[in-house]
């Protein structure tokens, strides 16, 4: 049995470390926010003032927060959801039924796949251009909607695209996919876990009838499971379903979604949320500084040309030679950088590794650029 002791060992990654994980980067919780986890970190604190539902508490003001939220992101209603995974869910669950048709990109995360699984729908995907830039073409919604068409009679019932994907920090043309949508009159679900919260996201800017949000991935709240449902209002009635019996409980996130310290971390965080997104084009800019620099040293940058995102894959082969001499093997890159105060990347990974320098300087830049290249050339 493991000795369990009073103290767990402090974490002083952001302290001591550059961290280059793409989750964290842009969920690296803001000093407001940290303040509000302590002050909120007892139990359902956030629920002291609370009359049966977290999304109308007002003290503090969640209520209003969230009517903040919907502004920002271009929506009529939001919701607290335990992630971007839940928000998907409920939308799949409000609208659909088993053996309906859906359409997805193929660049979407595991769990979009795993909610359709579990209410039984029928997936289609949206291919993407495979190696080396993995792009996904908005132009094919339509080519596969008319597939859909011609296989099954009918159009699929509704169309998911991940805004940006988790594996090449690929960018796809929201508004293009939209408008096929609009035109097949098929709801369009954007999945914006890894934009929100880092650049403008507008979703009727963008024809978005639903945004699924990660906020832990990019709303500077660290830990903890938080996310959004925001919705227009032509489908309030349908997604904002609440229980006959218990009226203050909506359905879709069992009565109430995320509670304790992840709620003030969020509206602690707000102000600078919306802040730095208006720096989103430095991002940009410094990521390409990123990719720019690892290339010159022989790694290669995966995923569209030019780079719209600061999650960046990385193929590096010259780590994975290294490795096959190294005493450490697989893991050695991950001890070279850890001895150089930076962090983030998995253990075990040589052939191929993600990073973001999401929030970072150009100097810390320039010394995660130079420790690889010390690396590689033996120093």
């Amino acid at each position: 049995m493991i000795k369990m002791t009073d103290e767990i060992e402090p974490r002083f990654v952001e302290e001591s470390f550059i961290n280059l994980n793409p989750i964290q980067r842009g969920g690296i919780a803001s000093l407001a926010a940290r303040k509000a986890v302590i002050s909120y970190v007892d139990g359902y604190s956030i629920c002291d003032y609370c009359l049966g539902c977290v999304n109308k508490i007002k003290k503090p003001p969640v209520e209003e927060f969230l009517t903040q939220v919907s502004e920002f992101l271009g929506m009529d209603y939001t919701i607290l959801t335990n992630g971007c995974r839940e928000a998907v869910y409920a939308v799949f669950h409000s609208l659909l039924k088993p053996d309906d048709t859906i359409v997805v990109d193929a660049n979407r995360h595991y769990t979009t796949i795993v909610a359709a699984e579990n209410i039984g729908l029928r997936i289609f995907e949206i291919e993407n251009s495979g190696y080396p830039e993995f792009k996904i073409n908005p132009d094919n919604y339509q080519r596969v909607f008319d597939e859909i068409k011609n296989k099954t009679g009918k159009y699929p019932k509704l169309a998911l695209l991940t805004h940006i994907d988790g594996s090449y920090g690929n960018l796809v043309d929201a508004k293009k996919v939209s408008k096929i949508c609009s035109d097949y009159k098929i709801p369009f679900l954007l999945n914006a876990a890894y934009s929100s919260g880092r650049m403008a996201v507008n979703g009727k800017n963008l024809g978005a009838d639903f945004i699924a949000t990660s906020c832990h991935k990019g709303w500077a709240i660290g830990g903890g499971n938080a996310g959004f449902l925001s919705i227009t209002e032509k489908w309030r009635d349908k997604i904002l379903r609440v229980s006959k019996e218990y009226e203050a409980k909506q359905l879709e996130i069992l009565g109430c979604s995320t509670r304790g310290s992840v709620v003030p971390a969020l509206l602690a965080s707000f102000p600078y949320v919306t802040e730095r997104i208006k720096h989103w084009d430095e991002e940009v800019e410094k990521t390409r500084f990123f990719i720019k620099g690892a290339e010159k040293l022989g790694l290669k940058q995966l995923g569209e040309k030019p780079h719209n995102h600061d999650l960046v894959l990385l193929e590096t082969k010259l780590f994975h030679d290294i490795s096959k001499k190294h005493k450490k093997g697989g893991y050695f890159l991950y001890h070279e950088l850890r001895k150089r105060n930076i962090t983030g990347i998995k253990p075990g990974l040589t052939k191929q590794f993600k990073a973001s320098i999401y929030g970072l300087n150009k100097e810390q830049i320039s010394y995660v650029l130079d420790a690889f290249k010390d690396i590689i050339e033996g120093r």
